[in-house]
């Protein structure tokens, strides 16, 4: 099969995938009309849509929000969530047990909830429309409307400002190096394992991007830490040592869409739920010998692609080198369900080209799907719903995607290291073993342009990002 014509079949999948897409979305809009709350694997508490801004904002006008809270977002989020809110629905009388009914005052919180979303949508088009306008529209309703940012944007998380951060810092679409680097610096600043992303690019030996992004950084939590007033290092190191280590899950839904296999782990340890009891002991037993091993494998080939790409930094794409290091971060921590749209946006700006890339655009179609098939039912439960404001009952049960999607995580950092790898192999054995050191330290971040390399000689000077 020719190559054009394996792009040709690689579009007609992606439509067929983004298609699917849609279907399930105007399914779960069905289920919202016909039952009152969004099906799984939407959140299981149709009661606290968009809480996690809420609390956020709560908090962000409490001087408790590190030593009574105990989070362990940056100051950043708290600063940029304050004004973004009404002040006069957090009054003094208000408690955390009222913050429910603060959603019906502060209104423009909610404004600022979906501005953010219908910007991410409109900066998604753009950079995919620069980076391939054949698969633009498949790619950019699997990556606007699927599963990974409807969830942040029914939780009302952060991470949808950190998006749009982390886009403009390693898409196509800003040219200035210093929007770029401090782009960068709020996205880790919004979410901190995003430094990651950054140190990746050493990969590449873009030694003075990395140099100004922490820069960036520093200067970001400096300056939103003397606005706030509080969230030293101490007390951000401290409230995440606390939170990485104190996590046991203590029921079936606490693995309800995660990204790691750490809180199933956590389950299979525990005994606070009867695993069990439930489907016998030999079947959790060979859980925790291969979960592990799964996650250990790829996470070795993520170094070993990391290895490569540095003998060879002229072969790799700098979103490749970004993808290595944002899936190694996301991999070993549990950092929510949403934060799968990072990983598909940079494996979005692949071409569909060998069997790698193609596998992992797959996968991270998949990903996206608004929907989940039941393998288990649980009881049904009565709860408040927030978009129709009275009482549900809401039916809910053990999804196979709790099981799959860490697996398909791996699977696409195991597939885009291979990937990697063989571009390294290829390009030693087109070109020996020699070393070659002749690159740009500073072209711009455009995934999957290489940039021009002057004639010897020439006395060209490569421009600044």
């Amino acid at each position: 099969m020719t190559a054009s014509r394996a792009r040709r079949n690689g579009r007609w999948v992606e439509i067929a995938l983004s298609f699917a897409i849609l279907l399930l979305l105007v399914r779960a809009g069905w289920n919202l009309y016909e039952y009152g709350y969004l099906p799984q694997p939407f959140f299981y508490e149709p009661s606290d849509s968009w809480m996690d801004w809420f609390n956020t904002a709560y908090w962000s006008r409490d001087p408790g929000a590190y030593n009574v809270w105990g989070t362990i977002y940056p100051p950043l989020s708290f600063v940029v969530i304050r004004p973004l809110g009404i002040d006069a629905c957090y009054g003094r009388s208000s408690i955390v047990s009222d913050l429910l009914t603060i959603r019906d005052c502060d209104w423009l919180g909610i404004v600022a909830i979906h501005a953010i979303f219908a910007l991410n949508i409109v900066l998604i088009a753009r950079t995919l429309n620069l980076i391939d306008c054949a698969t633009m529209v498949p790619r950019t309703i699997a990556l606007a409307l699927g599963m990974p940012m409807l969830f942040a944007l029914e939780r009302g998380n952060i991470l949808l400002l950190t998006f749009t951060c982390f886009l403009l810092a390693f898409g196509p679409l800003l040219r200035s190096a210093r929007l770029r680097w401090l782009a960068a610096g709020l996205a880790v600043n919004f979410k901190v394992y995003l430094i990651g992303a950054v140190i990746a690019l050493l990969i590449k030996r873009r030694w003075r991007w990395v140099e100004n992004a922490l820069i960036a950084i520093i200067g970001v939590y400096v300056a939103t830490y003397l606005l706030l007033g509080t969230g030293s290092p101490i007390q951000l190191i401290s409230n995440i040592t606390r939170y990485s280590s104190g996590f046991e899950a203590s029921q079936v839904l606490d693995i309800w869409y995660s990204i790691t296999y750490g809180p199933l782990i956590s389950l299979l340890n525990g005994n606070v739920f009867p695993v069990s009891s439930a489907v016998g002991s030999q079947l959790p037993e060979i859980g925790l010998l291969v979960i592990p091993a799964l996650v250990r494998f790829g996470q070795m080939a993520i170094m070993i692609a990391a290895a490569a790409a540095w003998l060879r930094p002229e072969v790799v794409s700098p979103h490749r080198a970004v993808f290595l290091g944002t899936a190694m971060a996301l991999i070993s921590s549990e950092a929510g369900g949403y934060t799968q749209i990072l990983i598909v946006l940079l494996v979005f700006m692949e071409p569909w080209r060998g069997i790698a890339r193609p596998i992992a655009i797959i996968l991270c179609y998949l990903l996206c799907m608004p929907g989940d098939i039941t393998v288990g039912e649980v009881p049904p439960f009565i709860r408040n719903s927030y978009f129709v404001g009275h009482l549900v009952e809401v039916q809910m049960g053990v999804g196979l995607g709790m099981f799959l999607r860490p697996g398909m995580l791996i699977a696409i950092a195991i597939a885009l290291s291979a990937s990697t790898i063989n571009d390294v192999w290829r390009d030693i054995r087109h070109q020996g073993n020699r070393r070659r050191w002749r690159f740009r330290r500073d072209a711009p971040l455009l995934p999957g342009v290489a940039p021009p390399v002057p004639p010897v000689g020439s006395g060209a000077q490569s421009q600044s990002t």
